[in-house]
């Protein structure tokens, strides 16, 4: 093979999707592609082609066009143009298509075809029509080609291949999300088995009318820690050894009174479909070591700690253990230290971005609940109620190993001026033992600690009032801590009416959603119009970006714009999508791009942090693209691509750029 064709080989071998072939196929390729050079101006498609072709574009940059004359893309190195290949194709791609086969920039949408509901634009709708885009070289380009027939006989013998070219951008996200997320270790197993598959026996149950005696003579005589208490087929409560401990004996309770008497009532279950992963998920945050497992509201068993020992599963739920057995803030420190290792065994685990956030922000909830327990037993009860309130990446659950503190305290109204001396030692108290623990102190101050953001409920409704009907650069400033707030500790119930407030004040308030809209969109992919990646030159990050402030904050942005403006109560981001998706505010398929964008974003941030915790550097959130396979940056500029025509949508639907 001469030089020229080895060149060829090697530049193939290196894009997908040529470089899933397997050598056989891939070795013998370049005798069949044609090699054309084009001097700037020229037409393309070459008018002196008799045959269609199928190019692939190795230097220059070539401008496409539609048949108006607008301009909807550009090829740069590595992009193909399979245009009148697979225009007659059904489901195919009738345009330009970068090195993993995504489609040019503008034929993916009808920009048309925007609605005030339901998004008509998502980048997953097929085109109606088989439009034929032609341009001109605006550099000198080398391209190569391949005929049609060459190029569906390749299609024919290798669907791996092919896949590349009947896949939607859907189709391509969902697969690489999978690729990121096929499990690798043993507790890769929680991954795949549902929780009714760990299910071993069937459930001990009993009356909660039967006597405190009966109910542990069944559970000795069953050998089981927990027991199940049912009224007419309905779960109505939980008893436990420990129940029985505490709430009977350590009393002095009558052994003879109901059972119903030191049960616990409100229950959390879990879907019989849900991954074991997701049950451990729930009872580490939960703190609790029984879950009952329900098929609609059928009983159909229930979960404990020792279910989940069989599986060498990640130590999360263990840590909360220590956790709420610690009795300093050097106790919790030591726990906290353990935490990037437990990042680094989840993603080893075949976790995605949206596990480890659950799994570490279950963490750092339970080191803020305890820290308020210690800081309680040493200031004494609190003079009235108070919630604690936290925000940011903790409340949406979403946090990575030690991310900065957010958080605020709610005081009940009766509180006087004299009751804040006590709530702002307790604040002190925690938020410096969170700053021990590795969770730093809010570069902004947005802490309970400030107090602006420790105050009674008649303040913060009128915070929020002045927020939503008066928006101004503050409010959108604050907007990304504070509409993403969840009362981690209120026994009083005080968030629940308070946010009731913020999602009736904010929904179909366009003025306000406006504003939030103009704020979320400023955020933007770092994709050129080349579909090169826009890097940072210079300084500590140079040749990166950053994958949390240009990658999934913007889907963030509008999961919470979407939320807000329909009312919905969710925190969580994929939540917000999944509920927004109920209602006009976005399509189903929107919503379901949008979230494989975000775990597929969130899984390659949170990787990169576990390879830089491996070698002993800081974590952090800037990704070099030379890190990423050819494969990768491809799905990336997928998800890029597919989160900019989403923030145009948005943009044009509230008329945002009035407001930026």
């Amino acid at each position: 093979m001469d030089v020229e064709l080895i060149e060829i080989q090697e530049f193939l071998a290196k894009h997908p999707p040529f470089e899933q072939l397997p050598t056989e196929a891939l070795e013998p390729l370049p005798r069949q592609f044609k090699v054309r050079y084009l001097k700037r101006g020229s037409a393309f498609p070459p008018n002196d082609d008799q045959a269609a072709h199928l190019y692939i574009l190795r230097r220059g940059a070539i401008e496409l066009r539609n048949a108006q004359g607008e301009l909807v893309g550009k090829l740069a190195e590595g992009d193909l143009f399979s245009d009148v290949c697979l225009s007659g194709v059904e489901g195919g791609d009738t345009g330009g298509t970068d090195s993993a086969g995504r489609r040019s920039k503008g034929s993916e949408t009808n920009k048309g075809n925007r609605s005030e509901g339901k998004d008509s634009s998502d980048p997953s709708n097929k085109n109606a029509g088989k439009p034929t885009l032609s341009g001109e070289t605006v550099e000198d380009s080398l391209l190569y080609s391949m005929t049609c027939a060459q190029f569906e006989q390749l299609r024919s013998a290798h669907p791996e291949f092919a896949e590349y070219f009947d896949g939607s951008t859907t189709t391509r996200l969902r697969k690489a999300l999978d690729a990121f997320t096929e499990p690798t270790a043993a507790t890769g197993g929680l991954m795949t088995v549902s929780a009714r598959d760990l299910l071993r026996r069937t459930p001990i149950k009993a009356s909660p009318e039967i006597s405190i005696r009966e109910a542990a003579r069944i559970m000795s005589a069953e050998r089981v820690s927990a027991l199940l208490l049912m009224e007419n087929e309905r779960l109505s409560g939980i008893i436990t050894d420990r129940d029985l401990r505490n709430r009977c004996v350590a009393t002095g309770l009558s052994t003879e009174q109901p059972v119903r008497e030191i049960m616990t009532a409100t229950l959390s279950t879990i879907d019989a479909d849900a991954l074991g992963f997701e049950a451990l998920l729930q009872m580490t945050r939960l703190n609790v070591h029984h879950l009952p497992v329900v098929d609609g509201k059928r009983l159909l068993g229930m979960l404990s700690t020792s279910d989940f020992m069989r599986f060498q599963s990640t130590s999360g739920v263990y840590l909360v253990g220590d956790i709420h057995k610690a009795d300093s803030v050097a106790a919790l420190e030591a726990i906290s230290d353990k935490v990037p290792d437990l990042q680094v065994q989840l993603i080893s685990s075949g976790a995605t971005g949206g596990h480890v956030g659950q799994a570490v922000s279950a963490i750092t909830d339970a080191i803020t609940k305890r820290l308020l327990e210690l800081a309680e037993a040493e200031l004494g009860p609190p003079p009235v109620p108070y919630a604690w309130l936290v925000g940011g990446s903790q409340a949406r659950r979403e946090q990575s190993s030690h991310s900065d503190q957010d958080n605020a305290l709610l005081i009940a109204d009766s509180m006087s001026k004299d009751d804040d001396h006590y709530f702002r030692q307790l604040a002190e108290r925690v938020n410096d033992g969170l700053n021990a623990c590795g969770y730093i102190y809010c570069p902004g101050e947005v802490m309970a600690k400030t107090a602006n953001w420790r105050q009674p409920l008649k303040v913060w409704q009128q915070y929020f009032e002045n927020w939503i009907k008066r928006p101004d650069p503050k409010a959108l400033m604050l907007a990304s801590v504070f509409f993403d707030l969840r009362a981690l500790h209120d026994p009083a119930g005080l968030f629940d009416g308070l946010h009731e407030q913020v999602l009736e004040l904010s929904r179909d308030n366009r003025i306000f959603i406006a504003y939030m809209a103009a704020n979320a969109i400023k955020h933007r992919p770092p994709l050129g119009f080349f579909r090169n990646f826009v890097l940072i030159h210079g300084g500590d990050h140079n040749h990166t970006f950053d994958l949390k402030h240009r990658g999934t904050v913007p889907i963030i942005d509008l999961a919470r714009v979407y939320a807000l403006s329909t009312g919905l109560a969710p925190i969580n981001t994929i939540e917000r999508l999944e509920a927004a998706a109920e209602t006009a505010a976005l399509s189903h398929d929107g919503a379901a791009n949008l979230i494989d964008a975000f775990e597929l974003i969130n899984s390659l941030r949170i990787r990169h942090q576990a390879n830089q915790l491996r070698n002993g550097e800081k974590a952090n959130n800037f990704l070099a693209p030379e890190q990423l396979s050819p494969l990768e940056r491809g799905h990336l500029k997928d998800a890029f691509l597919l989160i900019d025509r989403m923030q145009e949508t948005l943009g044009q639907r509230y008329q945002a750029g009035r407001f930026g």
